[in-house]
């Protein structure tokens, strides 16, 4: 089971809590196990963020994943990062008291404090008037809004300290309350897997392959969005052609799903599009290309080597129900005749 790597791991930290020196309440156990949820919550967010050629800012620690006595008024994110590597970093400097960032050689161990090679606050570099700002690190020398990474980078941090804010206090934890919530944990790990295998059963493998259904009221209740849904299976050598008008919804959006039922790579690839980022037609209409090889024209949406999968589309905000006309049309064609299927001579969205 690949798995079981972690569930030892999970059962060693849990005799690391039960037998830690300062145990010597039932409160303190109880936190303790709170810790320890907060801990695993946090380790497979590490875990799963640790790619330093594709980095994004993780939350470091927080209200649910707390340790090292992090500042109850602090945000804190960091992203792994690499010494010979160049990294852009755009924000907007907002209404907090301190906003800083800090270049640290490693991370924190039970034997070891990572050195810090660079720390320094917004007032080190040039924010614009409507407050955003982009600042790079990189190996090259210093200049303005550009912070040389010395030798064993690895680690930006940020952290954003605000002196006012406000909250409310949930109930103190208790040993009974840890174990009921453990208890739910395991029984929602399950419910949401089983639900969401189920889901596409009930609602997209029973209609025809490599078509979309007509707009319809999204299920459950949210009674301003419509939606057309499908599924695909498709080799290397086809295409999807999705053609849809551009309706009046502020938002209109396509994705693909992974057989799994869930979103695929939106960072990295382009596997979705909202009707502002798409390329239109003369003829007031969207076609979307959903294809494993790049056929050269816009609007492709890349399927990441997934040969099967789901297709959605969403219309929000709407102030009239969708018609049958203002939904989408489906045709399979060899990738290589896809530029001919097209109304224009399209060329890829820069």
């Amino acid at each position: 089971m690949l798995t079981e790597s972690f569930a030892a791991a999970i059962a060693e930290a849990e005799r690391i809590i039960t037998g830690a020196p300062h145990v010597r309440t039932e409160l303190d156990l109880a936190e303790g196990y709170d810790y320890l949820a907060g801990s695993i919550r946090a380790s497979l967010q590490m875990a799963w963020a640790y790619q330093r050629d594709h980095p994004y800012f993780v939350q470091s620690t927080g209200p649910y994943t707390k340790m090292g006595l992090d500042n109850p008024d602090t945000l804190y994110f960091h992203s792994y990062i690499r010494d010979n590597a160049e990294y852009v970093v755009t924000g907007r400097r907002g209404t907090t008291a301190d906003l800083s960032f800090q270049v640290l050689n490693g991370d924190y161990s039970p034997v070891d404090v990572p050195d810090s090679l660079a720390a320094f606050d917004d007032r080190a570099f040039a924010v614009n008037p409507d407050g955003t700002f982009e600042i790079r690190f990189g190996p090259g020398p210093a200049g303005p809004n550009y912070f040389p990474l010395g030798p064993g980078s690895a680690m930006l941090i940020v952290r954003e300290v605000h002196s006012d804010w406000a909250g409310a206090a949930p109930p103190a934890v208790s040993n009974d309350a840890m174990a009921k919530k453990y208890g739910v944990a395991g029984k929602i790990l399950l419910g949401r897997l089983r639900t969401f295998l189920a889901f596409p059963e009930w609602f997209y493998l029973k209609l025809p392959v490599n078509t979309m259904t007509e707009p319809r009221s999204t299920p459950g209740g949210l009674t301003t969005q419509f939606s057309s849904v499908g599924h695909y299976d498709l080799d290397d050598s086809q295409a999807l052609v999705i053609s849809v008008p551009v309706s009046e919804a502020p938002y209109q959006g396509f994705q693909l799903g992974s057989p799994w039922y869930v979103s695929l790579d939106y960072i990295n690839h382009q596997t979705s599009l909202t009707a502002a980022q798409a390329r239109h037609d003369p003829d007031g209409r969207i076609r979307y290309v959903v294809s494993e090889r790049n056929p050269g024209v816009a609007n492709w949406i890349e399927r990441t080597g997934h040969a099967r999968g789901y297709l959605q589309l969403r219309w929000q905000r709407l102030s009239r129900d969708l018609k049958p006309s203002d939904g989408p049309e489906v045709e399979v064609v060899p990738v290589d005749l896809v530029d001919r299927r097209l109304p224009t001579r399209s060329t890829p969205a820069g």
